[in-house]
């Protein structure tokens, strides 16, 4: 069976009988990763050929730890690219490698230690997306234009996005119920008190409650039913390209949502302190996850589950408006 690197791995002919598990055993293994991370080895794997081509090095062996050592130091340098890409291109490459059955240590001091030595010298805190608060978030809806499908839609996405703590690629996978797709990233169960969503996380599956609000125009629960109603959708992706006025069958890309935040952000008026391209790279699809985090007035465990997060520090990143020196131990300490 073909690989995804672009190779034939020697194998002794399949009986005919095997045949048809082909392509299901791909689609499984499709599904190992989520779509958005299948997109981004292929994109990387096709920058390490490329830059191995430019440089007169195609006849070194794919895997060389010294070659790959050679491009990690490029990317740094010439290619100005921050650690975290750098990582997840590295990441990439052993995924990839892997497909090829290929043996890779990215221990060995030619990656490993290079990798350390950009990340002495170059790391620094991520940059972060604005939060949406929730006065933010219903100025944006204020902001949509009309009643339309198309609208009511996004509101729905944009809602549930942010009482769920969702990442957009968890927004647009949505379907609705577990039957309708393999690679589903989960689907929602309507009860009396709200909605509970069944999402397929890194790690396993979790569940997500998302209770009704406390008027019909805020309530997430409410727009996710009027969008469902009136688009008529009952089987399938829960999220869809809307043409003509009509629902059709396609699942929403998940830049959409991204594309969404940014566009209602500007014409909110969010951030008037900024220009309209300073606030467009500061808002995005994260600005929900990121709001529900920094606006729930509640217990942190709480906030924690409802993210899926395996750790309170990392539910502490997502907090921008956290009350900080709320324990001020230099007082504490007697000074």
């Amino acid at each position: 069976m073909p690989n995804d690197v672009g190779e034939t791995s020697p194998a002794a002919a399949l009986p005919a009988r095997l045949e048809p598990l082909v392509e299901t055993a791909r689609t499984y293994a499709r599904a190992a990763t989520s779509p958005n991370t299948n997109r981004a080895y292929a994109a990387d794997w096709r920058d390490y050929l490329g830059w191995r081509l430019r440089q007169g090095l195609e006849s070194r062996p794919l895997a060389d730890v010294e070659t790959v050592g050679l491009y990690v130091a490029a990317l740094a340098s010439g290619g100005g690219r921050c650690v975290a890409t750098i990582e997840r291109r590295l990441s990439a490459l052993a995924w990839n490698f892997t497909q090829a059955g290929l043996a890779f240590d990215r221990r060995d001091r030619h990656v490993a230690t290079v990798l350390a030595g950009i990340r002495r010298t170059q790391g620094r805190p991520p940059a972060q997306k604005e939060a949406l608060l929730s006065e933010h978030l219903l100025a944006m809806l204020d902001a949509l234009p009309g009643s339309d499908l198309r609208n009511l839609r996004d509101r729905a996405i944009l809602l549930v996005g942010f009482a769920g703590g969702l990442r957009r690629s968890e927004i647009v996978g949505l379907d609705c119920g577990p039957e309708d797709s393999l690679t589903s990233a989960g689907w929602p169960v309507f009860l009396d008190d709200g909605v509970l969503i069944t999402l397929r996380g890194k790690t396993g599956w979790r569940e997500v409650e998302i209770g009704r609000g406390s008027s019909a125009a805020s309530c997430p629960v409410a727009a996710l039913e009027t969008w469902m109603k009136f688009a008529r959708i009952a089987r399938g992706p829960l999220f869809r390209r809307v043409t003509t006025g009509k629902a059709g069958a396609e699942r929403l890309n998940d830049r959409h949502v991204a594309r969404l935040v940014k566009r209602l952000a500007v014409a909110a008026g969010l951030r008037p302190d900024l220009g309209e391209d300073e606030r467009t790279r500061l808002f995005s699809g994260h600005s929900l996850r990121a709001g529900l985090a920094s606006s729930a007035e509640v217990d942190e465990r709480y906030v924690q589950k409802q993210l899926g997060h395996a750790s309170a520090e990392m539910t502490r990143r997502y907090q921008r408006r956290r009350d900080r020196f709320r324990v001020n131990l230099t007082k504490a300490a007697g000074l």
